[in-house]
């Protein structure tokens, strides 16, 4: 009986063998690459997102529960598009701080001015000290962070929102609007995170004096 000759692969088929595992273990790690990339930048625009909706919700708590000072100052100071002062207890020590939210770049602070522990009250210039609200924030000009609504709002349209500087006694209830993107090159395109708080310790009689 003839015995059968068994064939190994030439160095030809070898080469082309190990090019074309080559070839797919590229392909493969750049498919895994991208789909690594998407899912890491969306996991990063996710977690933007919640904290962006975290510190919003820390401002419409501090706006709602805004009051007088500790030396009986009317309980807004200052507001505009990108800025905006007024006085709230936001850590629960009783007495009222003044809270100073500003844009900076990309991040939104909150400034904290303790008031004075002597008689009478007063606030020290400039804040305390800062916290990072938010970052990433990328809010075009002609969206700002703040706006403003009287007491005709939403009757009046016309009127409302209310023109910046905002004339603090004419101001009920603020819309807070956060525009987040890690990177505006790319898609998808911005989250928008938007609330509005209303100012619970004033009524009508308040809006006539400061």
């Amino acid at each position: 009986m003839a015995k059968i000759k068994k064939r190994g692969m030439t160095i030809i088929e070898m080469l082309v063998a190990i090019t074309i595992f080559t070839l797919g273990m590229g392909g493969f790690t750049l498919l895994f690459s991208r789909v690594w990339q998407g899912n890491s930048y969306t996991l990063e625009m996710g977690q933007a997102s919640m904290t962006a909706s975290q510190g919003v919700n820390k401002i419409v708590k501090y706006i709602r529960e805004a009051r007088q000072s500790d030396n009986g100052a009317y309980p807004v100071i200052s507001a505009d598009d990108n800025d905006l002062v007024f006085y709230s207890d936001y850590d629960r020590d009783g007495k009222a701080e003044r809270l100073h939210f500003y844009r900076n770049g990309a991040d939104v602070i909150m400034g904290i001015r303790e008031p004075s522990s002597g008689f009478p009250v007063t606030y020290a210039s400039g804040d305390g000290e800062t916290q990072v609200i938010s970052s990433r924030v990328v809010n075009a000009a002609d969206n700002p962070i703040f706006a403003y609504y009287d007491s005709h709002y939403p009757e009046d349209s016309v009127n409302n929102p209310i023109t910046t500087p905002a004339t603090v006694p004419n101001i009920r209830l603020i819309r807070i609007t956060l525009h987040i993107n890690i990177n505006p090159n790319r898609d998808p395109d911005n989250v928008q995170i938007q609330s509005f708080a209303e100012i619970r310790n004033l009524n009508d009689h308040d809006r006539f004096g400061i």
